[in-house]
């Protein structure tokens, strides 16, 4: 758990320290209006996964996800999105998950993001309200690497727990 803080601060100190020779070359352009982008998650196994994930444990049991998001930026540095994932927890519970929210790019560097996230499977199903931070890493014209971390508070204290995620997201704009 160590390293994978120990990258996650490495990468945000070194994305700081370029941030204004990036910022003057891609003038926060990706984020402008009318722009789209679509998104792509790495992340640990958890509430209303949109994200893809692989984990495989003693005994033959692998779980897995895929989702991506997309969204539409609706003034510079906002944008409306939305996720849909699929899982398999390798125990026959297969659950459909869904994200509608917004996502704002604080001084077109620093993605923070609010949304509803629910998922329903087998019979059950379970909401959140996610709350995101984290750094946009532009490395190329159109696509940013942003790490970040995710607190997802749970509506239904019956039916799920609260929970946080580490999550990278790679991210085309267009």
């Amino acid at each position: 758990m160590k390293k994978i803080i120990l990258s996650v601060v490495m990468v945000f100190a070194f994305g700081f320290v370029n941030a204004q020779d990036k910022k003057m070359s891609n003038g926060g352009g990706q984020t402008a209006e009318g722009k789209w982008l679509i998104e792509a998650n790495t992340g640990s196994w958890a509430t209303g996964n949109t994200s893809f994930s692989l984990l495989s444990v003693d005994g033959g049991n692998t779980a897995w996800s895929v989702g991506l998001e997309g969204g539409y930026f609706v003034i510079k540095d906002l944008a409306i999105k939305a996720g849909l994932g699929y899982s398999d927890d390798g125990d026959g519970y297969n659950p459909f998950s869904y994200k509608i929210g917004v996502k704002y790019y604080i001084v077109s560097q620093f993605p923070v993001g609010i949304d509803f996230t629910g998922t329903s499977g087998s019979g059950n199903n379970a909401n959140w309200i996610g709350f995101q931070g984290g750094y946009a890493l532009f490395i190329g014209d159109n696509v940013s690497i942003e790490p970040a971390i995710r607190y997802n508070a749970t509506l239904d204290n019956n039916k799920a727990d609260n929970a946080f995620q580490g999550l990278i997201g790679f991210v085309l704009h267009f």
